[in-house]
């Protein structure tokens, strides 16, 4: 199903909603380039029966679950973006819009989607042929055939090329053999593997006539239509989990099942008629990142929808301080709104400027999706290009979640607290957010070692001195080419650049220059600091020390590529009172990350000692100038009110 499948338009069908004019034009502003699609599907999406009893134990959450996302298929959502045959285009837009939206609701619906649709679907999709599409994704899409993404090892978190599960040709019967080995080799953590579903994509080394050719997928039947397992399947359970318990993730292992040839999800190697490997590509290495690139939609998905989240939980805790007194002052003798006092500012405002900038950086990275996804010219480089942004965002915005999360459930008191206000819930079940789909922390790794492949070549045959500057130069041309196409931000730094310590403290172009200092001399000592560690007597503990470092250059890179997104997005926007208030947020968020990373700038001389407490001081004074904008800002962030069902916000 496409978009353009949706019923209804945000003219005809729109919930009944009053907003601000400000949060209006915020709304159309944050949605950006998709605005008219987020508003149509709004529009369209049943939102009754949004949100689950959160009394309801491990078996009736999963039950609810598993029948709220029937219903959500039937009325044209949850298969949203997925091909329903090999003559259907797969629609990476839709994909990603419908998952957001579902996770303004209950978040195991959110993923229970996800499995199915975007991980089980979505591998038979990109790793099949047409042949798995015809065959498959007709039940797929309707939920006829309910399936499981088996690629974890309890053994093997995020090291999938290493992988123990075995997939060995049989020529006798023209079969594959999947094997479990070991206990390591134990599938874990999967969804829909506990209970609901009848087929698995298992990954697992392939063997071909006694020779191994890597990571590949197969689908193998795991359940008979009365639950049972299938002869030389064991599924497990998870049971209970700290969230998302309407999700039944279980464990998978195989002893020698047997599966036919026309089983394995052969798009980039296989099994030829003669039984021989045979693949368009011949890298094994090459041929696995391959692979793994086509399910880069995930990240974004999950990216996105802890995204949502955070808003949510946002949206709750700031329309409360909007209502909630507390204490007399001279003047308020009914007691003073939560949201005049300055600390109370202190502590959502600036997560709400994140929350936008972080909706820029997703936009971005959808219409990086979608270009390549759907059928856009692209390079390899530009594929990479988008693993690696998707890393990184996925890591940033689900960490942000679960800090924005707590800190909303924290400002609405004791109240936060009580599940009838929802916020304890989205805590339970985004906490996971930060795992699956890759480790945020491996996943940061993964951004900083992008940004040091370009050295290797560099480093050979080269001096210290020379290396130094050739070190330099590369570094500053690793930044400064993903920012010279934006005009508008070259010409705000150079122009910060010619008076540093005379700009004034919402210049942006100072606030990009300083992002791109912390971002390059990260990048430029951590560079020299890893050609120093390849000498060294002990490799690995001298490359094992560099951990944090790793991790500041990977946010470094992220931050200043989410305040770019935020700066091109206010630039697509009309002059008036909107753009004013994102100008003003936009501020408020590079200023609250150059306040957090004060020591940093501080010890690098980027700043002084007095501009250090001026920043802090012009923190205040923006939470004051964005306090009457504090419901229209909320509004713009796309959370209708009558979805929060949050008990402390009824009138």
């Amino acid at each position: 199903m496409t978009l353009t499948d949706i019923p209804g338009t945000p003219e005809t069908d729109a919930p009944q909603e009053r907003l601000t004019s400000v949060g209006a034009a915020l709304r159309v502003a944050l949605d950006g380039p998709y605005a008219f699609q987020r508003a149509s599907i709004r529009a369209a999406f049943p939102a009754e029966d949004l949100l689950r009893d959160p009394e309801l134990d491990v078996e009736a959450s999963r039950t609810w679950t598993t029948n709220r996302l029937l219903a959500l298929t039937e009325q044209g959502f949850g298969s949203t973006g997925v091909p329903e045959d090999s003559d259907a285009v797969s629609d990476p837009l839709a994909a990603v819009l419908t998952f957001e939206t579902l996770a303004h609701g209950d978040l195991s619906v959110t993923i229970k989607s996800g499995v199915q649709f975007g991980l089980f679907g979505g591998a038979v999709t990109n790793l099949g042929t047409a042949y798995h599409h015809d065959t498959f994704l007709p039940r797929i899409v309707t939920m006829d055939l309910l399936g499981c993404f088996a690629m974890t090892e309890i053994g093997h978190g995020s090291d999938v090329q290493s992988l123990e599960t075995t997939i060995t040709y049989v020529p006798e019967t023209d079969e594959f053999d999947v094997h479990s080995p070991s206990e390591a080799a134990r599938k874990a953590y999967i969804g829909n593997a506990a209970r609901d579903g009848r087929m698995a994509v298992v990954f697992g080394q392939l063997v071909v006539d006694g020779t191994g050719h890597g990571v590949h997928a197969i689908l193998v039947p795991i359940r008979d239509e009365a639950g049972d397992d299938l002869p030389g399947v064991t599924c497990g359970d998870h049971g209970h989990k700290g969230g998302l318990l309407g999700v039944d993730n279980g464990t998978l292992m195989f002893d020698h099942v047997r599966v036919p040839r026309s089983m394995l999800l052969d798009r980039y190697g296989g099994v030829d008629d003669e039984g021989r490997y045979d693949s368009p590509i011949e890298s094994q290495n090459r041929r696995f990142f391959t692979m793994v690139g086509t399910l880069v939609r995930g990240r974004v998905c999950i990216a996105s929808g802890g995204a949502i989240t955070a808003r949510r939980a946002l949206s709750i805790a700031t329309r409360y301080g909007l209502t909630r007194r507390q204490f007399p002052a001279p003047g308020r003798p009914d007691g003073v709104l939560l949201m005049d006092y300055l600390q109370h500012q202190r502590r959502l405002l600036p997560r709400l400027a994140k929350s936008y900038a972080i909706g820029y950086a997703q936009n971005e990275l959808t219409k990086s999706l979608v270009h390549i996804q759907g059928g856009g010219e692209h390079t390899e480089d530009d594929q990479r290009d988008l693993e690696i942004r998707a890393a990184g965002l996925k890591a940033y915005a689900t960490w942000f979640a679960n800090e924005a999360v707590q800190e909303a459930r924290e400002a609405c008191g004791g109240a936060g607290y009580m599940s009838e206000n929802q916020i304890v819930q989205m805590r339970q079940d985004v906490d996971i957010f930060a795992t699956f789909e890759g480790d945020n922390t491996v996943l940061m790794q993964l951004v900083a070692k992008a940004q040091l492949m370009e050295f290797r070549e560099a480093w050979k045959n080269l001096d210290r001195d020379e290396m130094r500057r050739a070190t330099a130069r590369m570094v500053g041309d690793t930044v400064i080419e993903r920012t010279a196409a934006n005009l508008v931000i070259e010409r705000l730094v150079d122009a910060a650049r010619r008076r540093p310590d005379k700009v004034a403290l919402w210049d942006r172009g100072w606030h990009v220059m300083m992002f791109e200092d912390r971002e390059k001399h990260a990048l430029e000592s951590l560079v020299m600091r890893m050609r120093a560690a390849q000498k060294d007597a002990d490799a690995f503990e001298a490359m094992n020390a560099m951990g944090d470092h790793i991790q500041f250059v990977a946010r470094a890179h992220v931050e200043r590529t989410v305040l770019e997104a935020f700066i091109a997005g206010i630039d697509e926007c009309e002059p008036g009172e909107a753009r004013e208030v994102l100008e003003r947020l936009c501020t408020l968020y590079a200023l609250q990350s150059i306040h957090d990373d004060r020591g940093w700038f501080l010890e690098h001389n980027r700043i002084t000692p007095d501009r250090s407490k001026a920043v802090g001081a012009q923190l205040d004074a923006l939470c004051r100038e964005l306090r009457p904008d504090a419901l229209s800002i909320v509004e713009g962030l796309g959370i209708p009110k009558g979805w929060l069902h949050a008990a402390i916000l009824e009138d």
